[in-house]
């Protein structure tokens, strides 16, 4: 470990610096000064500077760096269960199901809102009813997980999970006003500052257990890369492990989509990033670089799509594969081969 001490170190300071312009850049600018000077507790020299940075970037930085961290280290448990390098955090159609039930609450809400006693335009409503839609197909998929024994069949049932949730979100669009389908278009775009503190309470504890279980299965994790026969025979328990696995990559994947939507590409991209990076396939030093790397990641595109200097702010979900994409191209082409 004490290898990639430095690299480490790198990453943390390079976090920290994207933070501080996360924070600066946007669409009323504020010197690097400043923000460092709000940040320690130094009066600024304008009073809406302090309050721009702790009422409405701060936050949204925060939920940054949870969203970057948990999708990244979901994709990363999700690629090694399945040997899979494009497995990604929502194969099980966990975000499926939390799409179907943010569809089901604004595109059917004359149905269901009633019964809920919330109203689809609410945000705290979308999150619990996307939670539940995420907990529903995570219990279905734990349930099929005690029945399946070939890790490659769950990853199928999974899938076609996804494809059955999506047939139905299609099905509402088909029949929803135009008014309500807008909306839920906008939610599937993912926003990063919407959430209040105690949406960011919740995520954070999601992402923390997600993490604790992650940390346990490092020696199953290692494992599985040589196969589910290697780690038989390490005396690994296979059905208790993949259980651990999947309820982690639920509680990440699924409390994300819930609050903040669907973010694409980052689960996907961000543990093969990393792997490129450090040359290894270790857990013990892949968990703890994907959540910097990710966090990373989407701390840098959260500060593109605020487009700093104009009040426009563009999708989280286009910078994410408009500036990823480009990068895992590049590393793949001058390695010249991907480490799995």
């Amino acid at each position: 470990m004490s290898t990639y001490s430095f690299h480490f170190l790198a990453l943390l300071v390079v976090l920290l610096i994207c933070f501080i312009f996360n924070l600066s850049l946007g669409s009323v600018s504020i010197s690097f000064v400043d923000t460092l000077n709000v940040l320690v507790g130094s009066t600024a020299d304008d009073s809406s500077t302090s309050y721009i940075i702790w009422q409405y970037r701060f936050p949204k930085a925060i939920t940054a760096i949870m969203v970057g961290s948990g999708l990244s280290l979901s994709g990363l448990l999700m690629q090694t269960l399945f040997r899979n390098p494009l497995a990604g955090p929502y194969v099980l159609g966990i975000s499926s199901g939390a799409s179907l039930g943010a569809a089901l609450l604004i595109m059917g809400s004359s149905l269901f809102s009633g019964f809920f006693g919330f109203s689809a335009f609410n945000n705290i409503s979308l999150a619990i009813i996307s939670s539940l839609g995420s907990f529903l197909v995570l219990s279905l998929v734990l349930v099929v997980a005690a029945k399946v024994k070939d890790t490659m069949a769950l990853l199928i049932i999974g899938l076609m999970f996804g494809s059955i949730t999506a047939a139905i979100v299609s099905v509402l669009s088909y029949f929803t006003k135009a008014e309500k389908l807008q909306h839920y278009i906008f939610w599937s775009f993912g926003s990063l500052g919407n959430l209040s503190w105690v949406q960011l309470l919740i995520v954070a504890i999601c992402t923390m257990v997600g993490l604790f279980l992650s940390i346990i299965s490092i020696k199953p994790l290692n494992a599985f890369l040589l196969g589910e026969n290697y780690a038989k025979s390490l005396g690994i328990s296979l059905k208790k492990s993949r259980y651990i696995i999947i309820i982690a990559t639920g509680l990440l994947a699924g409390s994300i989509t819930a609050f903040a939507g669907p973010i694409a590409f980052v689960g996907l991209a961000v543990p093969h990033i990393t792997k490129q990076l450090l040359h290894t396939t270790d857990h013990k030093i892949q968990i703890p670089a994907v959540l910097f790397c990710g966090a990373i990641l989407m701390l840098i595109c959260d500060t593109i799509a605020q487009l700093p200097g104009s009040v426009s702010v563009l999708p989280i979900n286009a910078i994410t594969s408009i500036f990823g994409a480009p990068l895992v191209i590049w590393l793949l082409v001058r390695k010249r081969k991907m480490i799995f």
